[in-house]
């Protein structure tokens, strides 16, 4: 039995050279398929070249760390052990940042022990899969602060329900004696068909008189705290 264990313990790695710049080299080209379609479906605003090479390097990395690892069980624990301590606080923008983590991860893996085509097959499936899908964008929501006389509050509110047929939502009403400030909120579909229509939809409330401002302010959820 302690022969057994002492040969698990100190069974060093196996690989040639050759094998090894091809585990290394086959993690690099996938990584590729994976910096392209992060770089199609986050073009805009949420596109962070910085984040879409880390992707790349930690494909790279994680495909190295395995080739190390190998069969070696000592290795593996230390590994364990190793990441145990680090703790990670980078900000996840966008929910599909999380995917693409774990998928640079998992490529890094199945090239790290030999797995090519499970690495080829599974990419070109979440590829075509993001490819198809990638391009949605959460609905952007629309919040719509007005601040006026209190004396003019239920003219308000009806020009508003009317302007939107009762579709904008009121969340949150605040007053004073003398002011009253109310806050909508709708759908970046809504707010754009009130520039389809004679008055848009501050022009209406400034006609009423007593309000003292309007603002439109957009909130989308790949805003992180």
């Amino acid at each position: 039995m302690r022969a057994y264990l002492r040969t698990i313990l100190t069974d060093g790695g196996t690989l040639t050279t050759e094998e090894i710049i091809l585990h290394i080299a086959v993690a690099a080209i996938i990584s590729i398929a994976i910096y392209i379609s992060y770089w199609y479906t986050h073009s805009g605003t949420t596109y962070s070249k910085k984040f879409n090479v880390t992707l790349v390097t930690l494909t790279i990395l994680t495909a190295t760390v395995m080739t190390v690892i190998g069969n070696n069980v000592a290795l593996s624990l230390g590994m364990v052990g190793a990441l145990s301590i680090v703790r990670f606080r980078t900000a996840i923008k966008d929910s599909r940042d999380t995917t693409y983590i774990f998928w640079s991860i998992t490529i890094g893996i199945c090239c790290g022990v030999g797995d090519y085509m499970v690495a080829a097959v599974g990419s070109a499936v979440v590829f075509v899969a993001l490819l198809i899908l990638g391009r949605i964008r959460n609905e952007n929501r629309i919040l719509l602060v007005v601040r006026g006389a209190r004396t003019k509050e239920a003219e308000l509110e009806g020009t508003i329900a009317t302007y939107f047929k009762n579709k904008a939502v009121l969340k949150v009403k605040n007053t004073t004696t003398e002011s009253v400030e109310l806050i909508y909120e709708m759908t970046s579909k809504m707010y754009s068909e009130n520039y389809k229509k004679e008055l848009s939809v501050t022009e209406t409330l400034y006609k009423i008189g007593g309000v003292d401002y309007i603002n439109v302010v957009t909130q989308s959820d790949e805003i992180s705290g």
